[in-house]
């Protein structure tokens, strides 16, 4: 059995802390796990600007609910789902995802959890468990499962290391020049012809 697993934003989906930045005027939230490699530091910065800015998680839900998927999204994960299994591997938050995988179609999503209180002010993280996206695919491997992954930041890397395969999806120069092993592709269609390339390669081997 061949499975797909997929990062969200910046793959399918826009990264959701730029457009809540762009929307509330804070370029301080731009910053994403393409900038900063330790999520804790990331998201406890976050936090940070949150409160001192007094948002909540109902205005980010506001955003979100206005947002859709990258033009060509829901037909590219359509197609891979008549011939591979799919999971989504992602940073992001139930709360978050929910009106975009209604988008998408329902794929199954892997992520994380957070905590707010009653006047929606957003007091904690909650991670599903550490370095999940690599500990994932290295159970799915463990379940015989032949595993090729994508996605385009630094929290993406160890699992795509961690993949029998794995792909660079329009990440920044940075990531490129760091992680030279992975192809890079910048379209949808190029990313399906390294997938099922990464698929037959190790179905020859």
């Amino acid at each position: 059995m061949q499975i797909v697993c997929l990062d969200l934003e910046g793959v399918l989906v826009p990264e959701i802390w730029i457009e809540f930045a762009a929307r509330t005027g804070i370029p301080e939230l731009r910053r994403t796990t393409r900038d900063e490699p330790n999520y804790d530091k990331l998201m406890n910065y976050r936090l940070a600007i949150l409160a001192e800015n007094k948002l909540g998680l109902p205005d980010i839900q506001k955003v979100i609910a206005e947002m859709g998927p990258v033009e060509g999204a829901r037909a590219f994960v359509d197609g891979l789902r008549e011939t591979y299994q799919l999971i989504i591997l992602s940073d992001t938050f139930y709360e978050f995802a929910h009106p975009l995988m209604r988008q998408l179609g329902w794929p199954t999503l892997f992520c994380h959890s957070l905590e707010a209180n009653a006047d929606g002010k957003v007091v904690n993280y909650r991670l599903r468990m550490p370095d999940q996206k690599r500990e994932a695919v290295q159970r799915l491997k463990e379940l015989r499962f032949s595993v090729v992954a994508a996605g385009d930041s630094y929290n993406d890397t160890a699992m795509l290391g961690e993949a029998h395969a794995g792909i660079l999806f329009r990440p920044p120069e940075k990531v490129i020049k760091e992680f030279p092993q992975y192809p890079v592709t910048q379209t949808f269609a190029d990313l399906r012809a390294e997938i099922d390339k990464a698929f037959a390669t190790r179905a020859a081997a």
